[in-house]
Order: structure tokens, then sequence, then C-alpha cells
């Protein structure tokens, strides 16, 4: 999309759809810092919720994108990438709490 076809409307919708992944895999995950604290108990049922999460979130976004044509690409571009770092965050999160030999916080 050429960005003289992008309007101050697209840069809303965009926004506004990452708003929503970012909100609704927050409202199902705890945070990714907590995560890596305790992946060593947690990392498989943390997973777990970041794929419910990520299914709420592509849910809400298509549904979105189908209500507003108009801004169908903007929306789409805003969930995808906003759910690329969410999930980037929480893989990453698992891996580098399961690599630690700290201790995590639950007992």
């Amino acid at each position: 999309m050429p960005i003289a076809e992008i309007s101050g409307q697209d840069g809303v919708a965009f926004l506004v759809s990452a708003g929503i992944v970012y909100e609704i895999i927050a409202a199902a995950c705890s945070s990714p810092q907590t995560a890596e604290i305790n992946a060593a108990r947690r990392a498989d049922t943390l997973m777990k919720w970041v794929h419910i999460g990520s299914a709420q979130a592509v849910l809400f976004v298509a549904a979105a994108a189908m209500i507003d044509r108009k801004h169908a690409k903007s929306i789409l571009l805003g969930g995808t990438l906003a759910w690329v770092i969410m999930y980037g965050c929480y893989w990453h999160a698992k891996n580098a709490g399961l690599a630690s030999s700290l201790e995590g916080t639950e007992d």
C-alpha cells in the first residue's frame, strides 16, 4: 500500500487492531517477565493461554476487518504485527526461563 493511500483513519484502525491484540493476550496471560521467572513450573500452561488469547485476538481482528472493510488492511496489519511481537515475547520468555538456573517466585 503506497504511503499516499494511507489516511489518518487508517492509522487509528491500525492502532485499535494492535491494541486489541495486546489487551486480549494480556487478559489471558501473565506478563512475559513473570512467564520467564516462573517458566520452570508454568511453561506449558503459559503457552496454552498464549494460544487461547491468540485465537481470541484473531477472532476480534477478523471481525473488525469484516465490519470495516475500508480499513481492513490496516486492521489486519496492526493485529498481525502486534500478535507477532507479543507471541515472540512470550516464546522468548518461555525459552529464556527454561534455560535459566535462577529460582522462580512460585513454590
